[in-house]
């Protein structure tokens, strides 16, 4: 009994000094993000606040929330900037957003699983396989906008010569220049670049699922595709929906993509992308930090409730 209590302090201790190394490791990781993530982010808050010019922003006047929900006569003679939330053309940017994060992750999830179901199977080269899959993700945004962007051009795009010889369409179509076609097309470049991402890390959950499951069913005579559906599918859940919401936080904030393949298209401007434009391109830098700033709450509310949903089904499941 003594001995027991005697090594309570002891075991204190070392808690204490885990904790206190744990911290010692933590400290250099979190000041740089402080310095490169929270300040920069701090700051941009601050200007949606004010009524900051890109080369005026040192004379920034504090307006409230005029951003937001009036408007901040900027004096350039362009007339008045209704509020963020009146802003029609905001609001159009955030239903690209919302659009294009569904549609994209959704279809990267079925060709993820896909994918990492052909990767799990031995067969000779699977290295050679796995190494060539990731290929589109290993490219670069920029440069596989600019290519994608050549094969769906209009006179010299290799798509439409396919179409064209396979008689499915009649005319060569503009796919980034069209408005019907422009979502389209930024869709069909991301789903291709990012499946690989989505097929990586469904594989790993994958490679964690014990073999006598497998094995236990086929003695069964379980057929394949419940053995799917019924053992599978559950036992890489987790990795499913880390996937996700991995994708799903990079697919809210997309720029890039649709920034070099359809620029200047209402139909596919994003929140980041409007953001962009009113921070440089029209010398709104309050207005482009409000939108800023509600495009950083958006995707916060929604990684919020996202975990909680995944956190109420694995309590419901424990």
């Amino acid at each position: 009994m003594v001995s027991g209590l005697s090594s309570m302090p002891t075991q204190s201790r070392l808690s204490n000094q885990r904790t206190r190394s744990a911290w010692l490791f933590l400290t250099p990781m979190l000041l740089i993000l402080a310095a490169v993530a929270a300040w920069p982010l701090f700051r941009t808050i601050y200007f949606s606040f004010t009524d900051a010019r890109l080369d005026g922003m040192d004379e920034a006047q504090w307006v409230g929330i005029l951003n937001y929900l009036e408007y901040v006569d900027y004096g350039d003679g362009d007339g008045e900037y209704f509020g963020l939330l009146a802003d029609e053309q905001w609001w159009m940017s955030v239903w690209n957003t919302l659009k294009f994060s569904f549609v994209s992750v959704f279809f990267e999830t079925i060709f993820g699983v896909i994918v990492a179901l052909v990767l799990n199977v031995n067969f000779k080269g699977r290295g050679l396989v796995r190494a060539a899959v990731l290929i589109p993700w290993a490219i670069p945004t920029i440069v596989s906008a600019k290519m994608w962007a050549w094969m769906l051009h209009d006179q010299f795009g290799i798509l439409n010569d396919i179409l064209l010889n396979l008689h499915l369409i009649a005319e060569p179509v503009a796919w980034t220049a069209t408005p019907d076609t422009a979502m389209v097309a930024v869709l069909i470049v991301d789903i291709w670049k990012t499946t690989p991402f989505m097929a990586l890390l469904i594989l790993a959950g994958l490679q964690m699922v014990p073999g006598d499951v497998y094995e236990a069913a086929r003695i069964d005579g379980v057929h394949p595709v419940k053995v799917f559906f019924k053992v599978t599918l559950p036992l890489i859940k987790p990795a499913v929906l880390v996937a996700v919401i991995f994708r799903a936080l990079d697919a809210l904030r997309v720029f890039d993509l649709i920034y070099v393949l359809t620029p200047n298209s209402e139909k596919t401007r994003t929140m980041s992308v409007f953001a962009q434009e009113n921070l440089f391109q029209f010398d709104k830098f309050a207005y482009g930090s409000a939108a800023s700033t509600l495009l950083f709450l958006i995707i916060a509310i929604i990684t919020i409730a996202y975990m909680k949903i995944v956190g109420l089904n694995f309590d419901e499941e424990r």
